[in-house]
């Protein structure tokens, strides 16, 4: 299966996701490309099988590098009028979205917009979303530690960690074998 595994990481934790996904992807024998998005990167997102995407969560959305890739691609399949009504189903176009976030103030429900919005384009060009995840990030930053401690989630200092990332690594390869 060719795979498409992009993904925005400001401060290494969505990064750790996305590498946790290509190796357990490639461990199953599949072609990964895995890319960090920045501005002006420009995909056919259509020489895909399947599509992971992520990001981390900032202010409800994703990172904008991302954002701007989804906006922009958006366009450029509308002009081609690849985007239409009732979005038809393309047999074996397949997403999983995810994100990192930390939840400080109302917990997963700010992550919720930011996974929603970067499916969006892939549900409008007829893709199947698979599924949604949602990965706990704790803030590296020194002057961000007081949020790993004090915030709705509880202690996330040090997330994702090894237990998160054998969770990443166990649903790729259960979604990958369905």
């Amino acid at each position: 299966m060719n795979i498409l595994n992009v993904y925005y990481s400001q401060t290494g934790n969505t990064e750790k996701i996305a590498q946790s996904i290509a190796e357990a992807a490639a461990s199953l024998g599949h072609q990964v490309k895995t890319i960090r998005a920045v501005h002006g990167l420009d995909l056919d997102f259509f020489i895909y099988d399947f599509i992971f995407v992520g990001s981390g969560v900032y202010q409800w959305l994703p990172g904008k590098p991302l954002l701007d890739i989804l906006r922009g691609h958006r366009q450029k399949y509308a002009d081609a009028g690849m985007i239409r009504p009732c979005a038809p189903r393309l047999p074996d176009k397949k997403v999983v979205v995810y994100c990192t976030y930390a939840g400080v103030h109302t917990g997963i429900s700010e992550a919720v917009p930011a996974v929603k919005f970067s499916g969006q384009l892939f549900d409008h060009l007829g893709f199947t979303i698979i599924d949604e995840w949602y990965f706990v990030g704790g803030f590296p930053a020194a002057d961000f530690q007081h949020h790993n401690t004090g915030g709705r989630l509880g202690n996330i200092a040090g997330r994702p960690d090894a237990r998160d990332l054998q969770e990443v690594a166990e649903r790729v390869k259960a979604i990958l074998s369905v």
